[in-house]
């Protein structure tokens, strides 16, 4: 009995082995496949479920975008006051070595 239940478990493993698979190399996606595609074909066509994730993905990225835009225009008028205040501070100081 002994015996029974300590080949029993080597048969398995050796049975384990056999059926393995002895592929080198593991299945990858190429750069871009998410998985199957949608029914329906490409983008131009599809369900409406298709169309208004489109939709709401092209208003994100909009909005992202109009934000980024935002702050590239703060940055510049906050850029524009430095250099203004650069400039008369450079003013002031070539009328004060005028004056001596």
């Amino acid at each position: 009995m002994l015996r029974q239940s300590i080949t029993r478990p080597a048969v398995l493993a050796n049975r384990a082995l056999c059926q393995r698979s002895f592929s080198a190399i593991a299945p990858r996606m190429g750069e871009g496949d998410t998985g199957a595609p949608r029914s329906g074909g490409g983008g131009t066509s599809g369900d409406a479920f298709t169309k208004r994730e489109a939709a709401q993905e092209a208003l994100y990225i909009r909005e992202k975008e109009l934000e980024k835009l935002h702050a590239l225009k703060n940055k510049i008028t906050d850029q524009r006051a430095h250099l203004d205040e650069l400039e008369n501070h450079i003013n002031q100081l070539t009328k004060d070595q005028g004056k001596k």
